[in-house]
């Protein structure tokens, strides 16, 4: 069992940077693939980005991709998601998820593949 908790949302202003937080605890010495995710409001849950077991791979949406950024800091068992340049259309709620694995490259894109979820951080960009 792994428990993870998100924090780091508010409110900002476009063009505005925020850096997100998911807190792993329990099993956490197993190996686990992590993801960042987002749901806004009468929209499906969408993958924002991943990052391997082994940590050497990372993908994102496209959307995101050179704006957003996920690290590990194995010390706190906490992975980051750092967001740049933020706009309107990244208002969402923030879900990290984790998944055991016993493939230290891969990247999972789809929900369904993760087996653990926090409750989400809220993000709002206002214009």
């Amino acid at each position: 069992q792994v428990q993870l908790v998100e924090s780091g949302g508010g409110l900002v202003q476009a063009g505005a940077s925020l850096r997100l937080s998911c807190v792993a605890s329990g099993r956490t010495s197993s190996s686990y693939a992590m993801g960042w995710f987002r749901q806004a409001p009468g929209k499906e849950r969408e993958f924002v980005g991943g990052i391997s077991w082994n940590g050497d791979n990372t993908d994102y949406t496209e959307s995101v991709k050179g704006r957003f950024s996920i690290s590990w800091d194995n010390a706190k068992n906490t992975y980051y998601l750092q967001m740049t340049s933020l706009k309107p259309e990244d208002t969402a709620l923030y879900l990290c998820a984790a998944r055991h694995t016993y493939n230290g490259a891969n990247v999972y894109r789809r929900s369904s593949e993760y087996l653990y979820w926090g409750r989400g951080t809220q993000v709002t960009v206002s214009s």
